[in-house]
């Protein structure tokens, strides 16, 4: 095994901030940005690229005010100088230079069909903007990087000319130059054979890799031009990026530092405690996006250590290691066998421990719990992706469900009318009544947002649970709803609808609850009032001395 000392440095740069953006529905703010940009510095990324200064006009308020990191190295990215112009006069290089950053990017062509088509040079000239370029800005100082643009496909269609940018770029000062497969098409054992070449005619310690996913090979092609010799990994947070996305950092990180042949042979900036924040660093791109986590992203997601093993859970519980490729742990994740129409006893054993529920192994109230559970399943019920209501359910049967308050009745309602200005609207009202200590609250609540739109019926029936409900009031007031979601289950006549929801806190905390019914808004409801029934059982909240007035 080879001695950490002896170890190659990986270099690790996140474009987050600048290609991810190119994401369809993607609009960073400026303090979108700047959350983002602290958590990579956090983390250990060696650079972070922050975007294209006056490309937009949040890019050009981002660099008028940049973050200041502590460990990454903050740049601007641009493109090379035009033909025509000397570097020092060309003002679209100025405005990447002129944002005082010590470290620039900048983006050129590699390709011939581009270079003669799309910049409508010749070879010669495209090559001089690549030079001047570099040793103007190494000339002020700045470590300089390419990104050489359609690289792999510019080799293939003419490798000496592809190959003489790279030099050019290098003999010129470029710290680094970036192989890009620009429209992701390119196969891993062709990324492993071209920068192979590359990095033996310049050495792969100045050679980095920036990759698509097009073909979903972004992740595999970027370990094969690491193995290839290249010593810099470009990607985003997520895979966030134009088109397919980019290589996904969240899931090479780990890769880099967990698995063979390269946790043996490389090293990075992550250390391993910052490793087991991985998770909270791709959800924080995901709350700024407004988008539910991937459950089944690998390392981080909340179902990537999920076993839903029936008959293997029993060899799960003694050896999870013949299931699991790392240890969850080592990334800030955790492992779940979820409760499901294929649990066994010893799957059910090991969620009522973990959950804290107290029980004894030779409780007869557990197989009619198993059985129970089946049995809403049957129904429609998905306690694997619910684990907050499968908890409050084993609770219930096993007699160790605090009360807290109970709802005497509930009413949604649904009209279209005309408002104040005539406009043609749709508005629902909901009213609650729940009982809590012998005292009974009434509460009303409808959807409409401040400018007058109807958010629906489920929004109002959410707001009226949850506006009064006496002494709790103050364990609620920080529940969010993160995520809904509405799927129809059997078919015909007997169809039903169940309802998903995702709820989170002030901590940090998430759980998800689940309702089954005919009717959307009752199945609704059953979630809702299992997210709040959840979040006063970890709360600690005290119970109800009596449910209903005598």
């Amino acid at each position: 095994m080879t001695s950490a000392t002896t170890k190659e440095r990986l270099y690790l740069f996140d474009t987050t901030l600048r290609d991810g953006q190119q994401t369809q529905g993607v609009d960073f703010s400026v303090e979108d940005k700047r959350r983002i940009a602290d958590a990579l510095d956090g983390l250990g990324m060696d650079y972070i690229e922050g975007g294209w200064p006056g490309a937009n006009p949040v890019d050009t308020e981002f660099f008028a005010n940049p973050p200041k990191p502590l460990h990454a190295k903050f740049l601007a990215f641009g493109m090379t100088k035009r033909a025509g112009r000397s570097a020092e006069n060309d003002d679209v290089l100025a405005g990447v230079l002129n944002v005082g950053t010590a470290t620039v990017c900048l983006v050129g062509k590699t390709h011939v069909f581009h270079v003669k088509t799309a910049l409508g040079i010749t070879k010669d000239e495209n090559l001089d903007n690549i030079s001047a370029s570099v040793a103007h800005c190494v000339t002020l100082g700045r470590e300089t990087l390419l990104d050489a643009e359609h690289f792999f496909d510019g080799y293939k269609a003419d490798p000496d000319y592809a190959l003489s940018c790279v030099g050019a770029a290098l003999e010129a000062g470029a710290r680094w130059v970036v192989l890009c497969d620009t429209n992701g098409g390119t196969m891993p054992e062709e990324v492993f054979e071209i920068t192979s070449v590359v990095c033996e005619k310049f050495g792969g310690d100045r050679i980095g890799i920036h990759t698509h996913d097009d073909t979903g090979n972004a992740v595999a092609n970027t370990l094969a031009a690491v193995r290839a010799g290249a010593r810099q990994i470009q990607g985003t947070l997520n895979g966030l990026g134009e088109r397919c996305g980019n290589a996904n950092l969240v899931t090479l990180i780990p890769t880099l530092l967990l698995k063979q042949p390269y946790a043996d042979m490389f090293e990075t900036g992550i250390t391993s405690e910052a490793l087991t924040r991985l998770p909270k660093v791709s959800s924080l791109l995901d709350e700024i996006l407004n988008r539910p986590p991937d459950a089944h992203a690998p390392y981080v997601g909340t179902a990537a250590f999920a076993h839903k093993a029936g008959l293997h859970a029993s060899a799960i519980i003694k050896d999870p290691s013949t299931y699991e490729h790392v240890p969850p742990e080592t990334v800030g994740n955790e492992r779940i066998i979820p409760m499901s129409n294929q649990a066994g006893r010893s799957n059910l054993l090991k969620r009522l421990a973990e959950a804290g529920i107290s029980f004894q192994p030779n409780d007869s109230r557990l197989v009619r719990l198993l059985e129970h559970v089946k049995t809403m399943e049957e129904k429609g019920f998905a306690y694997d992706s619910a684990e907050a209501s499968f908890v409050l359910l084993a609770r219930r049967f096993l007699d160790q469900m605090p009360q807290f308050f109970q709802v005497d009745r509930y009413r949604v309602t649904v009209e279209r009318r005309h408002n104040v200005r005539g406009d043609l609207v749709t508005a629902s009202e909901a009213v609650v009544k729940v009982a809590v200590d012998g005292e009974r609250f009434l509460s009303v609540s409808e959807s409409l947002d401040p400018e007058g739109g109807d958010q629906g019926p489920i929004n109002a029936l959410s707001r009226a649970l949850r506006k009064d409900l006496g002494k709790y009031q103050g364990y609620i007031d920080d529940l969010e709803l993160e995520d809904f979601k509405v799927r129809i289950v059997g078919r015909g006549t007997g169809a039903v609808t169940r309802v998903l929801i995702v709820n989170r806190d002030s901590k940090g905390r998430r759980w998800s609850t689940v309702g089954v019914s005919a009717n959307i808004v009752d199945a609704s409801f059953q979630a809702l009032e299992d997210a709040i029934l959840f979040k006063l059982l970890t709360e600690g909240a005290p119970v109800s001395s009596k449910i209903a007035a005598e």
